[in-house]
Order: structure tokens, then C-alpha cells, then sequence
């Protein structure tokens, strides 16, 4: 086992919080220990991953803990209020108090859920995230956004919330499906497309030893991967800026996931797919070149990703769950775009026909 440990920190004023990146780190209690404000935890997790982490974190809590779970049922149709509402149950149910510590030991939507009720309950509560997937770990653990679905559009209520530590232990990335590993590291291709060539050139040349799931060169995806995220966040904690750009192929991506029932596309493969679909409008308005955005679609079939709109999808579809965005400004439909690789922009479109043709056109087949 790589013994190797680092260390980040998300300066944000006295919301600041470190991300811990290594092998092992869930078995080791000193991590966890340190973020916990009382004797009251409360454990949100879900069925697939309470019967491999959950008795683990436990057993490392300090004695005398009081220590309560939530066990949520697995998957993105379940990031709704009527399960939010199951983690309040818990709280109420144990009379927890302002000073409980919620931790959040599952993927995104467990991650998202947790911070939410954290961020609600009686006006604000400590947590903890514990990401087990590579998607969560390169980003929706890192940042504050916190919330849950709804039928119409994706992430439409939540708050902006910071966790007091993020715990990020590699060695549970052995028992993530290949799916999911894949779904991760198109989070991952994002950062290198939105801003760091560099780190693209290198995802070019490495993305088999991620695959692979070779410790070093997860360690360093992870942490390239959230040290790009902390320094947008610290610039534009609750995205009226720069922080956009992190949704390079979400506002594609979430059209997909809203339209095809959540779960159908794993959120990763859904962003997959709205990159290709932005690049390529970033090539029919002049502002990449073609070979630039064939980079991306390649990197992302090496990842095993899907990298064009699902069949069942025209044009006007898109549209319709476009235009149910938190990002969009009156009138138009807010993109993240690129101008060059590593370039991204934020663009508000008002010509429906461009994003139409991406969908319809004769580029519809971006593969």
C-alpha cells in the first residue's frame, strides 16, 4: 500500500476545510476524530455501501460516540425530498442537537443529500464528506453545493454549504464498478478541457493507468482534480462568476439525465456526452478547431464514456430541459463553451438553431 498522503486546503475565511487524499485513510480515526464536534454522529449512507464501509467507520469513531445511521436506498431517483426527509427523521428520531456531526460515506447523491440536511437542519449542523466514488471524490465533495432533484430539472433546490472535512481514502475505489470509475474521470477530462492543458496532455498519456486504477496516478488525478476545484471555489464560492465553468457539459449532460429518468445515465456519462456536445459548438461558432475537439471525444472513448446524445433525444429536447436551468439569465441559455483546450468561456446563447444543429444536424454522431 502507498503510504503517500496529501494534503489540501479550501481557504474559504473561516469556512475553510482541509481534503485528505491517500490509501487507507477510513481506517484510520484520526481523520475522521479530529472534524467531529461532540459525542453525536449521525452516518447517512446507502444499502450498497452500508455492508462494506459502514461497520469500518464505525469501529474507528472514539469511544463513547453516540453514533446513529441513516441508510438511504442506492441511487440518483432517490435524491428527492421524500428521501431527504428520511435523514430528518433520523435526526428528530435520536434528538440530535446543534452540535451533531453528520458524515456523509457514499457517493454523490449521498454526499449532495447529507449536506443539504446538514445545511437545514436547525439552521446549520457540522458534516463531514467521505466520498467512495471517483466522481464524488474529484468533485461534489469539494465546494458546498449541496442538494437534491426534482422531476423537472436536476439539482433545482439545494444550498450552498461547506463540510468541515473531506476524507478522500483511494482504497475504496477496488470495489467501485468499471461504470462508475468511468463516470468519474469525466470529471476529470473536465478540469484539463476547462483549464489545464497540461494536465489534459497528461490524462492523454495516463488515462490507462486510471483505468487500471494504479495508486499514483489516481493520487495525482485526485488531487490535480481538486486542487483546480479549490481554487475556483475560492474565488467564487457560490458561483456568480468563474465557478460557471465547472459546468463544461453539465447544462447537455442534465438535459439528459432529466430527460432519460435519473439513474438511466450515470451523471458522469451524461457529462461525457454534453462536452463532446459543447465542444462541438464551440466548433460551429469559430472558436476551436475541429482536431482540438476530436481530443476530448477521444479521451473520453479511452475512459469508456459515451460521447454523443442519446437516440431517443431530438433538438427540442434539449431545449425544453434547458431552459429549466438554475444558470440561465432572461431570455437565454447559459453554456459553458470552450475557446481553446483548456479554455473554457460562459456563453449565453439566444439562438435555439445552434444548439438544435449540434443535436439534429449531420453532427449528431460525434463518436
Amino acid at each position: 500500500m502507498n503510504n503517500k498522503l496529501e494534503i489540501l486546503n479550501v481557504d474559504l475565511g473561516d469556512r475553510s476545510y482541509p481534503i485528505y487524499i491517500g490509501e487507507g485513510l477510513l481506517t484510520q480515526p484520526a481523520f475522521v476524530e479530529k472534524h467531529i464536534v461532540s459525542n453525536q454522529v449521525l452516518i447517512v449512507t446507502n444499502e450498497t455501501i452500508a455492508p462494506m464501509y459502514l461497520s469500518q467507520l464505525v469501529d474507528q469513531l472514539p469511544v463513547g460516540v453516540d453514533v446513529r445511521t441513516a441508510i438511504l436506498p442506492d441511487g440518483e431517483r432517490f435524491k428527492t425530498l421524500e428521501y431527504l426527509n428520511k435523514i430528518f427523521d433520523s435526526l428528530l428520531e435520536n434528538r440530535c442537537n446543534r452540535q451533531v456531526t453528520l458524515i456523509a460515506l457514499g457517493g454523490g447523491v449521498i454526499g449532495d443529500m447529507t449536506g443539504f440536511a446538514a445545511a437545514s437542519y436547525q439552521r446549520g449542523v457540522s458534516f463531514i464528506q467521505l466520498p467512495t466514488t471517483l466522481l464524488s471524490q474529484v468533485d461534489s465533495s469539494v465546494g458546498g453545493k449541496t442538494g437534491v432533484n426534482h422531476r423537472l430539472g436536476k439539482n433545482m433546490i439545494g444550498a450552498f454549504y461547506q463540510p468541515k472535512a473531506v476524507l478522500i481514502d483511494t482504497t475504496v475505489l477496488s470495489t467501485l464498478p468499471a461504470k462508475e470509475l468511468s463516470a468519474g474521470l469525466a470529471e476529470v477530462i473536465k478540469y484539463g478541457a476547462i483549464n489545464d492543458v497540461d494536465f489534459f496532455v497528461w490524462l492523454e498519456k495516463n488515462i490507462e493507468y486510471l483505468l487500471a486504477q494504479k495508486a499514483d496516478a489516481l493520487i495525482y488525478a485526485i488531487k490535480r482534480s481538486c486542487e483546480k476545484k479549490a481554487e475556483i471555489v475560492e474565488k467564487d464560492e457560490k458561483e456568480s462568476g468563474i465557478r460557471a465553468t465547472l459546468n463544461f457539459g453539465h447544462t447537455f449532460g442534465h438535459a439528459i439525465e432529466t430527460h432519460m429518468g435519473y439513474g438511466e445515465w450515470l451523471h458522469g456519462e451524461a457529462v461525457a456526452a454534453g462536452m463532446c456536445l459543447a465542444a462541438e459548438l464551440s466548433v460551429q461558432l469559430g472558436w476551436m478547431s475541429s482536431d482540438k475537439a476530436a481530443r476530448i471525444k477521444v479521451l473520453c472513448i479511452k475512459a469508456n464514456l459515451p460521447v454523443k446524445a442519446p437516440e431517443e433525444m431530438g433538438g427540442a429536447d434539449f431545449i425544453k430541459h434547458m431552459k429549466v436551468d438554475k444558470k440561465n439569465t432572461s431570455g437565454s441559455i447559459r453554456l459553458v463553451l470552450l475557446k481553446n483546450l483548456g479554455e473554457a468561456v460562459i456563453y449565453d446563447c439566444t439562438d435555439e438553431s445552434l444548439i438544435k444543429k449540434v443535436i439534429d444536424g449531420k453532427d449528431r454522431d460525434v463518436s
